[in-house]
């Protein structure tokens, strides 16, 4: 006798499919949070670029000078000595985190205008932590005079000369920011 009931099914079942989702759904999120962790170090990498080439261009422009009279974050951008993407409109400088950036002068040992000043805000805990311990120059050579590390309490606290490079203990304490409202101020002769 023959059978006339075919029995064979093609296709999937709900239950792998729903298992096919769920592997989906853990690689997605595995994959959102790798990018953000790549984004926050790219922008980190691009900040310590940026402040080194500012510090060069800052230096370039006043080497003719005896201080720093006039520099401002408007001459800063008059003089093209920013480059492109930070250029927030204005006299508006922006960062990587899109905080602000106010560059100025600072008077060091009495003497006024003697030493620029570049700040970073908006800076989250990673971001502050790891530019606070970077080595900006800690030489003589290095023209570094002092960094402000803040968190979002205002209550930052100055490492000299002699402080720097700031240690991880130091830094981890000063960026205790739990919104990105870090910041970090250097001072260059």
């Amino acid at each position: 006798m023959r059978n006339i009931y075919k029995n064979e099914q093609s296709g999937r079942s709900m239950v792998e499919m729903l298992g096919v989702l769920a592997i989906i759904g853990v690689l997605s999120v595995g994959g959102i949070a790798g990018y953000s962790k790549a984004m926050t170090k790219f922008k980190i990498n691009k900040s310590m670029d940026q402040i080194s080439m500012l510090v060069a261009n800052i230096r370039t422009l006043f080497s003719g000078q005896r201080n720093y009279s006039g520099l401002s974050n408007a001459s800063a951008i008059s003089f093209g000595i920013i480059p492109g993407e930070m250029d927030g409109g204005g006299a508006v400088i922006t960062n990587a985190f899109a905080g602000n950036v106010t560059i100025g002068t600072d008077t060091v040992n009495g003497n006024a205008n003697a030493a620029f000043t570049i700040k970073y805000e908006g800076l989250g805990q990673e971001a502050c932590v790891t530019m606070a311990t970077s080595d900006w120059g800690s030489g003589s050579s290095s023209g570094l005079v002092s960094m402000a590390v803040s968190d979002d309490g205002g209550d930052g606290t100055s490492y000299s000369g002699t402080d720097l490079p700031i240690s991880l203990i130091s830094a981890a304490a000063q960026c205790g920011c739990d919104t990105a409202t870090c910041s970090i101020e250097w001072t260059y002769l």
